[in-house]
């Protein structure tokens, strides 16, 4: 998805769609060490409170969703994993990034990746595939499609990442969407008896015997990763919420954690 079709999407959600993630939205926003914060922890709503009248203007907002930012008269708003800007009078609807100018802060980005962490802590890792020890130095999230080729070139050197100290926990997102092959590969390998395997086998093309169980969780997986605006697979999530699209080469990878500081 390009930044523009993004930034439309995300412009029609503002105008028109109701607030799919209403209980991230009274966190307190992430900022870089020594930062000024993205925006300001919402105070309590009174009836003379000027977010009142600009949610009136928006379907599904409430007042408590909109927060102030560093700059006067602009307040924030996340929507489906991602942050727009609405001024004071309600009248106009920034989408973009907002960047600090002294430190070259990417201040909407570090709220992306701070709700990207909240989003996935909504997926218990039992729910995954896991290929890893428990202890690992350090995680990230694969966003997979059982068919797509560098999928498969990542989990054939699975056990390089492991080495590294790189546990990797898999999230399905079959590409082509549901009703689709790749779809019911993903279901078969959550419903399978021992599903690292079942994964192994269906990244090697392998022929998948397992039935589909009811309730399983390939279509919540899929409808987050459009929530994240995945351009494709794999898409991988760093340990601070930093999005990767594309594959990274295990000894890649890991330099870049390390170059990045990241200590999960």
């Amino acid at each position: 998805m390009t930044v523009r079709s993004r930034a439309l999407v995300l412009l029609a959600t503002l105008l028109a769609a109701p607030l799919l993630l209403a209980a991230t939205s009274a966190t307190a926003p992430l900022s870089a060490p020594g930062a000024a914060p993205a925006v300001a922890p919402a105070p309590s709503v009174t009836a003379t409170d000027p977010r009142v009248a600009i949610a009136a203007k928006m379907q599904g907002v409430k007042p408590e969703d909109l927060h102030l930012t560093a700059i006067p008269g602009i307040y924030e708003l996340l929507r489906t994993g991602d942050a727009a800007y609405v001024t004071a009078d309600g009248k106009y609807a920034i989408i973009g990034d907002l960047y600090e100018t002294g430190t070259n802060n990417d201040l909407t980005e570090n709220r992306r990746r701070d709700l990207r962490l909240k989003m996935l802590a909504g997926i218990p890792e039992a729910q995954m595939v896991v290929f890893g020890p428990e202890n690992a130095k350090h995680t990230i999230t694969v966003f997979t499609d059982m068919d797509c080729a560098y999928c498969r070139k990542l989990h054939s050197q699975i056990s390089d990442y492991n080495k590294l100290g790189i546990k990797v926990r898999y999230i399905a997102y079959p590409r082509t969407g549901p009703n689709t092959a790749s779809w019911s590969k993903a279901e078969q390998v959550w419903c399978a008896t021992d599903r690292q395997t079942a994964l192994t086998d269906a990244k090697l093309g392998k022929t998948l015997t397992d039935k589909v169980c009811p309730d399983n969780p390939v279509a919540k997986e899929y409808e987050l990763g459009q929530q994240f605006n995945l351009s494709g697979t794999p898409t991988l999530i760093l340990g601070n919420g930093e999005m990767v699209p594309g594959y990274m080469p295990p000894p890649d990878l890991a330099q870049e954690i390390k170059d990045k500081g990241i200590d999960r």
